[in-house]
């Protein structure tokens, strides 16, 4: 089989209906380490930072919908402006990796996502920014 590793895949692909940053970015904890650190990525060296996500799948029952993704990065990354009135921000992330592991409590299958970047979503193909803008 070809799949060595994290298994890369598009934001279009893993959030269809994008998703919105419902928590703070706080650094990763690694639990392997004798006291507390920040977790580093074993393949690249990067520390490791995570946010809670809301995925907006309608289909999705309310226990699904929170996901926490992993970012790599050197530095803590910034999450983008909330929406007008609200307090969730519309996030895309880019390098989108999922890694299948069996999940030790319940010997269940389960997936850690992994991003290389967070950004404000890009306004949809047609669109300028000011309708994009509009429309949110």
């Amino acid at each position: 089989m070809a799949l060595h590793g994290p298994i890369p895949v598009s934001f279009e692909l893993l959030f269809p209906y994008g998703c919105y940053v419902v928590g703070e970015v706080q650094a990763a904890r690694d639990f392997d380490a004798k006291r507390e650190t920040q977790a580093r990525d074993k393949a690249t060296g990067l520390p490791i930072w995570q946010v809670p996500v809301m995925d907006a799948d309608p289909s999705l029952k309310a226990a699904q919908k929170t996901v926490t993704i992993k970012i790599l990065s050197e530095a803590e990354p910034v999450v983008p402006p909330p929406l007008p009135g609200l307090p969730i921000s519309p996030v895309e992330f880019d390098g989108l990796e999922v890694k299948p592991y069996v999940h030790q409590a319940t010997g269940r299958l389960a997936y850690s996502i992994i991003a290389r970047g967070m950004r404000a979503p890009r306004p949809a193909p047609g669109k300028s920014a000011s309708q994009a803008k509009d429309a949110a």
